[in-house]
């Protein structure tokens, strides 16, 4: 039995977008469902694989075949037939994958045109401006798409015909132009190709289908799978859709245009898009013209317009989703060229959803479903202060929110190499292509002189959810000098700008901007994301300002609190430093006396924010000597110290001698020292003590030694002063009638003995601090398991801990026995390109090896003590599909940086939803 390679729209399965792609398998539904489309067929992703798996590149031998008997069922539908000069049949030929990728592959239009059907056409429609447009189109797509003839030769070509007609707009030119631009453009693919314009629309065909399947392999179509992570599992081939064309571009009574069922900037209930009249699509995507809004049809177009909104109806109705439709009106004819789940950045989603959900169009775990997490992330980015005092030098369209600053760019490679080497980048351009998407991905937005809402640039980026303003008409840019100029003001190549896709304003120089708020969209979406989770959602947060900035993000505790970052603070590193020098433990008590009414009051102010959320707090874990400057610093600054001892003792010989010298002189001059030479003594004498210790603790290897508990045990006076600080903090919390939960956590155990020592400091300072408040105060012991050894000995530390958490950055160097400064630096990269590594195990966890012990420490732990509480509190507690690993072996919470708590939040619903 042959292999099927085709379908119709009328018999292809609309769900199975894997085989038919997701255009092809829309239009499928489309076609079935009643809504007029244009009839045509879909050439499947099999097919695509066939091809490029094939080292000579040569198409499955029956696909043709099967081409050309579903091209006769698209004749008879359009009583037209194709490559036939009477009533000829032309056709598109336009990619589609199973994940929506805009603008990334190729399409043609027109397809079938020649010397003889253009005569036919001409002679079908008497329209012979019209006929000459579609051929001038068809040969600069063709061209382009199919025999790789660069766009420019045809630009040139093309203005140099607009010019001779002193037109400026491309509807202005007349048949005759046409015609004139149609030879040149066919002398421009002989002279660059050294081969005529193929002839035989069969062909043709051929040839396009194969230039569609190569564009699956395009750099731009890489680099989109690459960037938005888009697996073969996701995602493997393009299908190609074979559509009898209809036409835009006819007269005064056609038109084309891009709606979307909602705004796709806002989420707004209204229809959202643009159209051009007497135009082809890809006039509106491209941003040749600057379309108009749909609004403006219901005035130009009223029938027509009517039975847009009907159609917009409809294809929300049928997918529950909200669409990105294109369409064409043919005299007077509405056509739905194609649909497809709209690209909304994250507020569009947002509100989106939770307005669908009142609607009743879609559930609660759909409307969370449908956003992934990392969106979220846009909605936590600055915006431009709207009380800034700049004024915007220019003005365009909204068409993609949000603010950015940056260097002016005028090209993509530029600013994808800018941008990778740590520079912020605004990419300026006249209109964007699809083969600028590297350039995208490396800029902080985008800046167009010409094209709309719906344009490439626009559509792309609110996919991104980067800013961007398009359709500056006031704008003009030269890409040839980079430069834009702006009536009297010129931006050239490196000057900052900022641009507002939420206004469309462009200003020179940076704005200040100011932080996102939470819509009370997105309080309502993740409230019902916290009713579907299981797994709670803590924060990492070290201050009580970053305590109050976790509850901001829906913090449900805090999952790690460093007690080292506190003593960071530059008033209190002094003292810091004077516990670390001591040479004995009189001395380092007497230092540790000082920090203990510190962390005292930082404990009590971040228990108080937090109350009543449990706050976990892991002791002292870095080796000390972080705290002190490095050895080289130390030696350069006592040779300084030393140099200016002896300028001093010459600056006292003067001040002597002067005053010697001028005793008997009331006026006589003085000598100033600049500095108590007994001072300058004492400072030497620190930094000789300071280096003096910085060598003392020098280790080849830092992280693996002396740190963590090990520290603890070595200085008990350390970890006995940070509990003391807990436990007081606590008591007077509860004096105050504030319920508090902490949590004592440990750091770097491989031994239950370990556990077992602090355990015991943590008992008797328990109860003396118990004995001295008068009160009860309830606090949980634990370790971080972060050590191999440790994963493999939970049973037996259960023993000891009450609660466990992961320090998945520590225990994934471990696992793998990796630094991870010298493996991302020197060889992860070349390992995920390669495909040693499918992911960096920094950012994503390694299920298979680290996720094992920790699936292996949970199931052991619990079974010493059944239902023990076990979170992670490394980077992955914030990554989503961590996240979801974590539902599925039980761990109880996650513990991530505050600003992806809310990421967290929908991450951990979105897992407890699809495990059922």
């Amino acid at each position: 039995m042959e292999k099927k390679w085709v379908y119709s729209f009328a018999e292809g399965d609309g769900k199975n977008k894997q085989l038919l792609g997701g255009k092809g398998a829309n239009l499928c539904e489309l076609t079935q469902s009643g809504i007029r489309v244009p009839p045509g067929f879909v050439i499947t992703t099999e097919a695509c694989l066939s091809y490029l798996n094939d080292p000579h590149r040569t198409l499955p031998h029956d696909l043709m075949e099967q081409v050309k008997t579903h091209l006769r069922s698209v004749e008879e539908a359009m009583h037209r037939r194709f490559g036939e000069k009477k009533k000829p049949l032309l056709v598109s030929v336009r990619s589609g994958s199973a994940m929506s990728m805009p603008g990334m592959m190729d399409t043609i239009l027109n397809l079938g045109l020649n010397q003889d059907t253009l005569e036919g056409l001409i002679h079908d429609t008497g329209n012979e401006r019209f006929c000459y447009d579609a051929y001038r189109r068809f040969i600069q797509l063709f061209g382009k798409v199919a025999l790789g003839v660069p766009d420019e030769l045809f630009d040139e070509a093309f203005e140099q015909i607009k010019k001779q007609a002193q037109v400026t707009q491309d509807i202005d030119l007349s048949a005759r132009d046409l015609k004139d631009i149609c030879k040149k453009f066919l002398q421009v693919v002989e002279r660059y190709t050294a081969k005529p314009f193929p002839h035989d629309p069969n062909e043709q065909l051929e040839i396009a289908i194969k230039a569609v399947f190569n564009s699956w392999m395009g750099k731009r179509a890489v680099d989109y799978r690459r960037e938005f992570k888009i697996t073969p599992e996701m995602a493997n081939g393009t299908a190609v859709n074979i559509v009898a064309m209809v036409f835009g571009n006819m007269s005064n009574n056609s038109a084309t245009g891009v709606g979307f069922t909602r705004d796709p900037g806002t989420g707004e209930n209204v229809i959202f898009g643009e159209y051009l009249v007497n135009a082809q699509g890809e006039d509106v995507v491209a941003g040749i013209r600057t379309p108009k809004p749909l609004a403006a049809m219901a005035d130009e177009m009223p029938g027509i317009f009517k039975e847009l909104m009907e159609l917009r109806n409809s294809l929300e109705s049928h997918f529950k989703e909200v669409q990105d439709f294109e369409f064409t009106i043919e005299e007077g004819v509405l056509y739905c060229l194609q649909t497809r789940n709209g690209k909304m950045n994250a507020t569009a989603m947002v509100r989106t959803s939770v307005e669908m959900v009142h609607e009743g169009l879609i559930d609660k775990n759909q409307a969370l479903l449908r956003i992934k997490p990392d969106m979220l992330e846009q909605l936590l980015f600055p915006r431009l202060d709207p009380h800034t005092d700049m004024q915007p030098v220019a003005k365009g369209l909204a068409a993609s929110p949000g603010g950015a600053s940056g260097i002016a760019i005028f090209d993509a490679d530029r600013a994808e190499k800018m941008g990778h080497n740590g520079h912020k980048v605004i990419l300026v351009r006249e209109e964007t292509k699809p083969e600028d998407i590297h350039g995208f991905f490396a800029s902080q937005g985008i800046l167009t002189s010409r094209g709309g809402k719906t344009s490439h640039a626009a559509v792309v980026a609110r996919g991104m959810g980067k800013p961007c303003v398009a359709g500056a008409e006031g704008i003009t840019v030269d890409v040839k000098l980079r430069q834009a100029i702006i009536g009297e003001v010129r931006i050239s190549e490196g000057d900052i700008i900022t641009i507002d896709g939420s206004t469309g304003a462009v200003y020179l120089g940076e704005v200040p901007l100011i932080d996102a708020e939470f819509s009370s969209d997105l309080v309502t979406l993740l409230s019902w994301a916290d009713e579907k989770a299981r797994l709670l959602v803590m924060a990492n947060a070290d201050t009580p300002a970053d305590a109050k900035r976790a509850l901001k993000f829906g913090a449900m505790g805090i999952g790690l609190c460093r007690t080292e970052r506190m003593f960071n603070d530059p008033a209190r590193l002094p003292i810091v430093i004077d516990m670390i020098i001591a040479d004995t433990k009189e001395e380092r008590e007497k230092a540790l006396d000082k920090l203990l009414p510190i962390q005292r009051d930082d404990f009590k102010n971040i228990f108080s924010i937090m109350a009543p959320r449990p706050v976990t707090i892991r002791l002292l874990d870095p080796p000390i000597h972080e705290f002190l400057p490095q050895e080289q610093q130390l030696i350069d600054e006592i040779d300084i110290l030393r140099n200016l001892r002896k300028n001093l003792r010459g600056l006292r010989v003067l001040s002597d001698t002067v005053s010697f010298m001028y005793q008997n002189d009331p006026a006589h001059p003085k000598v100033l020292t600049p500095a108590d030479p007994e001072l300058l003594d004492a400072v030497i004498l620190k930094k000789e003590m300071m280096l003096s210790k910085v060598r003392s603790l020098h280790e080849v290897n830092p992280m693996l030694g002396h740190r963590g508990v090990r520290l603890g045990l070595t200085f008990p006076e350390i970890y006995s002063m940070q509990i003391r600080a807990i436990l007081e903090a606590a008591a007077e919390c509860r004096k105050e009638g504030i319920d508090v939960h902490p949590e004592i956590m440990i750091p770097q155990v491989c031994t239950a003995q370990e556990l077992n020592r602090v355990k015991e400091w943590v008992a008797e300072i328990h109860k003396q601090v118990e004995d001295a408040y008068g009160l009860k105060i309830s606090c949980s012991f634990g370790s971080m398991l972060e050590v191999v050894r440790a994963c493999m000995r939970a049973e037996n530390l259960a023993e000891e801990a009450e609660f466990f958490s992961f320090g998945t950055n520590d225990l994934t160097q471990a696992t793998f026995s990796f630094s991870r400064e010298d493996a991302e630096n020197k060889f992860l990269p070349m390992y995920n390109m390669n495909h040693i590594l499918q992911d960096n195990p920094f950012e994503v966890l390694d299920v298979k090896g680290v996720g094992k012990l920790m699936e292996l420490a949970v199931q052991w732990g619990r079974t010493t003590r059944p239902g023990m509480k076990v979170g992670i509190c490394g980077e992955h507690g914030g990554h989503p599909a961590s996240i979801e690993f974590c539902h599925q072996i039980g761990l109880t919470y996650v513990s991530c940086s505050s600003p992806r708590v809310p990421i967290a939040r929908l991450a951990a619903a979105h897992a407890a939803i699809k495990s059922g």
